[in-house]
Formats: structure tokens, C-alpha cells, sequence
């Protein structure tokens, strides 16, 4: 995030794109939600990318740091737009965010400082999402929408041949 925090030095609150990735967590059915810290609202799973990661990588830390879950992405789901994000410090963005399945290898979900709550929800009981990609991406689930799991290019250590 100290990129995102240098970046935001130099241009202040401004519109800017940024990237995310984020899951769905499934367990017994349901979906694993976290209401925040920032705002109070429920949201999916998920958070900005990093200098030099890729939305896989991000997807499993940011994870990993909001839940304590170890987690296997199974599916992708797709790309989504959050053309109007605006965080309570007044800081605006659109957001592209990259949101896949996943399962839980290990652990139990644990709060963070981003957190007031995490919980599971079934699709009848799933309360409002705060952030439009984030309602995408379950409108997106609950049609069924499944890509095999992108496997994201990589640069070859040498040069390629010929």
C-alpha cells in the first residue's frame, strides 16, 4: 500500500484507476462477507493491488490479512467496474477489480482492523453491498458465470529464442 499512499501524496484525493482483487469465499454453500471498518457497509472480500503483483497474488494476501484464511482460488469470475469508488477520506477512484471463487484450505475467519465482522451468508439472506463491482461480481456468481482460473502471463527469465 505504500505505493498507493506515495501516490496519493503527489494528487491528493484526485480520481485516479486503480486495480483490486477480491474472492468469493465458499463454505457449505454460503458466502463469506465483511462488513468494514471504513464505512460500516458489507462488501466482499478483497483490496488493492500492489506494486508488481498480480490479481492472483493480491487476491490471496488481501485474504489472508482480512480474514486469516489460507484460500485455493478455483474460478474466475471476471472484471468488474466501480466507476465512482470514494473512500470516507474523500480519496476517488475508479476501480477495476478482478473477483475469482475460492475455498477454504485452512483456518477459521478472524476480524482485522478493516473489520467489524466477517460472516457467512446464504444468497437469500446476502445484505446490500456497499460498492457497485462488488454487486457485480455476486450477480455475475449467482448466473452461474465461471471462467477456468486465469493464469497470468509472466515474463520469461531469458530472452525468447529466434
Amino acid at each position: 500500500m505504500d505505493y498507493i499512499h506515495e501516490l496519493r501524496r503527489e494528487i491528493g484525493p484526485r480520481k485516479i484507476i486503480l486495480n483490486c482483487a477480491g474472492a468469493l469465499i465458499l463454505r457449505d454453500g454460503k458466502i463469506l462477507l465483511q462488513r468494514r471498518a471504513d464505512n460500516g457497509r458489507w462488501g466482499l472480500i478483497g483490496g488493492l493491488l500492489e506494486m508488481n503483483e498480480t490479481y492472483e497474488q493480491a487476491a490471496l494476501r488481501e485474504i489472508r490479512e482480512e480474514t486469516g484464511l489460507e484460500v485455493e482460488l478455483q474460478d474466475f469470475l471476471g472484471i468488474f467496474h466501480n466507476h465512482h469508488m470514494v473512500w470516507s477520506n474523500g480519496d476517488a477512484a475508479h476501480v477495476i477489480a478482478a473477483y475469482f471463487t475460492a475455498g477454504i484450505v485452512r483456518g477459521e475467519p478472524r476480524i482485522d482492523e478493516e473489520s467489524f465482522e466477517l460472516r457467512f451468508f446464504s444468497r437469500e439472506e446476502i445484505p446490500e453491498l456497499f460498492a457497485e463491482d462488488h454487486r457485480a461480481a455476486l450477480d455475475a456468481y449467482f448466473s452461474g458465470l465461471r471462467y477456468p482460473l486465469l493464469r497470468e502471463n509472466r515474463a520469461r527469465p531469458d530472452p525468447i529464442p529466434g
